[in-house]
């Protein structure tokens, strides 16, 4: 039966179905193919490459492809700075590929993605880490318009480096974070590469760590990542919150594909992508990150993950505030230190479906009780098919609804518990929670297989 077919078959509010059987009919975006647009105007075939048409381009069969390897390649080195400068090299010639060849690179700063590259890959041996971070305090102030700063000491910081700001706000109380490297110095004094917009004085306790993603991008699109593996050092490193950071870590982009890619022990989140849209992650395996396994940032719409291993994190997936439309499908969800997945804030119209989700130390789905706003809930989802194994301890939750969340499905899933019974429960619906349909599930050992505050 197709995705559509079965979709329509299970019977939902508002337009769900249309949109999630569209989610789920989604496939890997090939890089550099022809972006259509469906219009009044007639289809567009065979285009021609057009100076100034960025929108519709020939498939062509082969763009420039560059190695970087420690001992050999096209650029050698054992650290972020040649990645970058074959991808920057790429990049100059409207996009390409670059294949980084088995090794271990240890990067200083974030090795940057600009529109239109794939980075590709000899397998999990191709390893990109990072130097253990240090935390120095600023020795004099320095304000928003300024750029540059005075540190107490030099220690090991370089010109080149990626570094993390931090400082009380001396208005709101607020902590500020800021992300710049270093590009000029004498002595303790650094330039920035950018101004600091923020007030960085010495009333709030400023601080600068070398702290950074591993690989970044900000405002662009249609990047391909491929059969790598992404070590954090998270033992020797603080942690960088994944509104920030992350191994990985996007901020406004489009169309991000990552296959076969390994994310492991960052002091923070494994992949992290905010306001990004149409990103997938595939094949991949996120674990033993200090904080989140997989973040779909705020407002990202329509995220793909299919067939990923997300193990032992702090939250194995996280969908944040507002995002829509995406799909989790078929991944291994194990071990998580607090919830397998966790949804709440305005995030609505997703599916999750033919996931195992097993030995979650609080939750094993977790519905947030978002109470922000009139309506905030996670809403309008479908939870099928599902494995829901050993969730918490004696009080243990499988699939917790919390809060007014209302117009969820949840349908044919086996949730079991195969410890003692204990006080564990398989769902629970809030006292608040609207229409939640139940169908088709299979519950077996818990001490309570439904608990619906609704009716008590």
């Amino acid at each position: 039966m197709t995705d559509r077919k079965q979709l329509e078959a299970v019977g939902t509010r508002r337009g769900f179905l249309r949109t999630s059987a569209a989610i789920a009919g989604l496939a890997a975006p090939a890089l550099f193919s022809q972006k259509l647009l469906a219009g009044p105007g007639p289809a567009i075939t065979n285009p021609r490459a057009t100076d100034g048409d960025n929108l519709h381009e020939p498939q062509w069969d082969e763009k420039l492809t560059l190695t970087v390897g420690t001992k050999q390649g096209d650029l050698q080195g054992n650290s972020d700075r040649p990645i970058q400068a074959a991808i920057d090299y790429v990049n100059r010639l409207g996009g390409g590929t670059i294949k980084i060849l088995p090794g271990t690179y240890t990067f200083r700063n974030s090795v940057f993605l600009p529109s239109g590259v794939r980075l590709l890959g000899g397998g999990p041996e191709t390893i990109l880490t990072k130097i253990a971070s240090e935390t120095i305090n600023l020795a004099d102030d320095s304000d928003w318009y300024d750029q540059e700063i005075r540190l107490e000491k030099s220690a090991g910081f370089r010109v080149g480096d990626g570094v993390v700001l931090k400082t009380k706000n001396p208005h709101n109380g607020n902590i500020d974070v800021i992300k710049r490297t270093l590009v000029a110095r004498s002595g303790n004094r650094f330039k920035l590469n950018d101004g600091i917009r923020k007030n960085l004085w010495i009333s709030g306790s400023p601080t600068c760590s070398s702290l950074f993603p591993l690989l970044t991008s900000e405002r662009t699109e249609d990047v391909v990542i491929e059969n790598l593996t992404l070590d954090g050092n998270r033992k020797n490193n603080t942690n960088l919150n994944g509104n920030h950071g992350g191994a990985i870590f996007l901020q406004d982009c489009n169309r991000f594909t990552f296959k076969k890619v390994e994310a492991r022990h960052y002091n923070g989140d494994g992949f992290s992508f905010q306001i990004c849209h149409d990103v997938i992650v595939e094949d991949c395996y996120s674990h033993d990150n200090a904080d989140l396994g997989v973040h779909p940032g705020s407002g990202s719409q329509r995220p793909i993950l299919r067939d990923n291993r997300i193990e032992n994190n702090g939250i194995g997936i996280f969908w944040c505030w507002g995002v829509k439309f995406g799909l989790a499908e078929g991944n291994t969800i194990r071990g998580n230190r607090n919830y397998g997945i966790s949804i709440g804030h305005n995030d609505t119209d997703n599916i999750m479906r033919d996931n195992h989700i097993s030995d979650s130390g609080k939750v094993g789905i977790l519905f947030r009780n978002d109470a922000r706003g009139n309506n905030f809930w996670a809403n309008r989802n479908l939870i099928e098919n599902n494995v829901i194994q050993n969730s918490g301890g004696k009080d243990g939750i499988a699939i917790d609804l919390q809060g007014k969340t209302t117009d969820v499905q949840i349908l044919n899933n086996k949730i079991q518990e195969t410890r003692a019974s204990e006080k564990r429960i398989g769902i629970r619906i809030a006292a608040e929670a609207g229409e939640i349909k139940l169908a088709k599930n299979k519950l077996t050992g818990f001490a309570q297989s439904i608990s619906d505050l609704r009716t008590s």
